[in-house]
């Protein structure tokens, strides 16, 4: 099942004295308890598909701290024969086995873990061996100046390590932090530098160039729709992005910067640009 611990829309086909049996696509149908069935269900719901204890595929409106093919850091609340069970938002707690333990798990700490499936028996599990899951060889398109999401991974001499878009690892350097970092802190940042062998330079501050070619990306919009656009601060943060192509936090700044020039007037509903 290509969906399985992840979250995906299904569509209900029939009730059951246990709940909503919902198709989540390709086919495959999964079960909804009835604790988790809306009053008056529309035809479609957003859930999350797991295993049970039997094995069998359900679903949830609960929603995880971390989904199949993503990186959280989760507490370890319970031992079992078979690994330490961690608490990742559902009834259902998530199993790191034994043998996917960088170090033995202590109950009542929390670890940074990898999602995946196991290839052994098709479950959900999770990993704290987590440089296996990440492939600095492997190629990417990461660009400078590229709006990312981090999670704070450990600190070094230069600084800390991040893991960029749960897939590769990046750096950023200590004396260009200015805000206090912790271990499993999920962080908006941008891409500063792509070295020649790919590695990446990191920054939680968009830098000049990236502010530059933001502010020409709203004044070109400006022009080309009669000098307004109806965008502002309190506009959704996915309007934005599907607008401009940038995030909420980098289109204030831009707006700012753009205001203070006296280049844009503020009003109401949206941004004019001031001839």
């Amino acid at each position: 099942m290509d969906n399985l611990g992840r979250s995906c829309t299904g569509r209900v086909l029939r009730r059951v004295p246990e709940g909503l049996i919902l198709d989540v696509g390709d086919g495959d149908e999964a079960l909804l308890p009835t604790k988790f069935c809306p009053d008056s269900p529309d035809s479609d719901i957003e859930v999350f598909l797991y295993l049970d204890s039997q094995g069998l595929v359900v679903a949830t409106t609960q929603t995880p701290r971390a989904e199949v093919g993503q990186f959280a850091y989760l507490q370890a609340i319970d031992d079992s024969d078979f690994g330490t069970f961690l608490d990742w938002g559902l009834d259902k707690d998530l199993l790191a086995p034994f043998g996917e333990q960088h170090r033995p798990m202590v109950s009542g700490k929390s670890y940074l873990v990898y999602v995946h499936i196991s290839k052994a028996d098709g479950r959900i599990i999770a990993s704290s061996k987590i440089d296996k899951f990440l492939d600095d060889h492997r190629p990417h398109n990461f660009r400078a100046g590229q709006p990312v999401q981090l999670i704070i991974a450990n600190s070094t001499e230069l600084g800390f390590k991040a893991i960029v878009n749960h897939s590769h690892w990046g750096v950023l350097y200590k004396n260009e932090v200015k805000q206090r970092l912790s271990f499993g802190d999920r962080k908006a940042g941008f891409i500063k530098y792509v070295r020649p062998d790919g590695k990446l330079d990191l920054t939680l501050e968009g830098g000049e160039e990236t502010r530059d070619r933001n502010t020409e990306i709203i004044l070109k919009s400006l022009r080309e729709n009669d000098n307004y656009l109806p965008l502002n601060d309190k506009s959704k943060p996915e309007l934005i992005k599907q607008s401009l192509g940038m995030s909420k936090a980098a289109f204030k700044k831009a707006v700012g910067g753009l205001y203070k020039r006296r280049l844009i007037a503020l009003e109401k509903t949206g941004i004019r640009l001031i001839k």
